[in-house]
């Protein structure tokens, strides 16, 4: 007969520790797991940063049952197609997130830099830096540890993902709790607790980002094949290792 074993979980650590300690104590688990253990360790200064996109309600789902309260950070390019605005909308309803934080670009360097709003064409990786990482730079302020929904499936830069980094940009914790999962547990989880798939979806979209530069993916591609289709692009730029700033701005006077 097999007996089983009961064995004391060690303390975790305290927000302030080392990276080693955090990470060994976050090591071997995920999902739900990993994400309670955070909230235990970083409370609310941890935070979701969430596209709203097709595979976004698994994990949003999670967090509400972490903590609904937990800051959901959502980046509003001004370019995202009106079924993600309208997604979002249903989802925090659904889900009773409390702290969504909606967060946008500059305007003054929108104005400045893209007047005629065709920057995704004529420098892909500066639309998506004055868009995205500036704004979610300035929404992490005072942050220690922030949450993903990568994972290793969808390919690229992504395919050796450890469900716990530092983030090599700003020094701190970051967390993909989903990174070993595989397309069917995200597609049984999300069947299993009746959430919704975005609007897109049925027009097959897999990955959906801003709308100039998303197109719907072809049987047999990868998810994000249709996110900067014909670019050598698969990246927005926030989880990359910070380059020099690209965003000049005029000194006083």
């Amino acid at each position: 007969m097999r007996v089983a074993v009961w064995r004391a979980r060690a303390p975790l650590p305290p927000a302030d520790a080392p990276f080693a300690e955090i990470a060994a104590a976050l090591a071997h688990v995920g999902g739900l797991e990993l994400l309670r253990r955070a909230r235990a360790i970083f409370g609310r200064d941890l935070a979701l940063v969430s596209s709203f996109g097709t595979e976004s309600a698994v994990l949003l789902d999670m967090v509400a049952s972490v903590d609904p309260a937990l800051p959901v950070i959502f980046l509003d390019t001004g370019r995202l197609f009106p079924e993600t605005l309208a997604y979002r909308d249903h989802l925090v309803a659904l889900l009773g997130l409390r702290d969504v934080r909606t967060v946008c670009p500059d305007p003054a360097d929108l104005a400045r830099l893209d007047p005629d709003g065709d920057l995704h064409r004529r420098d892909p990786d500066l639309c998506c830096h004055l868009r995205k990482t500036e704004p979610l730079d300035a929404a992490l302020a005072g942050i220690r540890a922030w949450i993903t929904g990568r994972k290793r499936y969808q390919g690229g830069l992504r395919r050796t993902l450890p469900p716990v980094e530092r983030d090599p940009a700003r020094g701190i914790v970051r967390l993909n709790p989903l990174a070993t999962w595989t397309p069917e547990e995200v597609r049984l989880y999300r069947r299993l607790r009746g959430l919704p798939p975005h609007p897109l979806e049925i027009r097959g979209y897999a990955s959906v980002g801003c709308a100039p530069c998303t197109t719907p993916v072809r049987p047999g591609e990868p998810p994000r094949a249709g996110r900067w289709r014909g670019l050598d692009k698969s990246e927005c730029g926030i989880h990359l290792a910070r380059t020099p700033a690209r965003v000049s701005r005029p000194g006083p006077g």
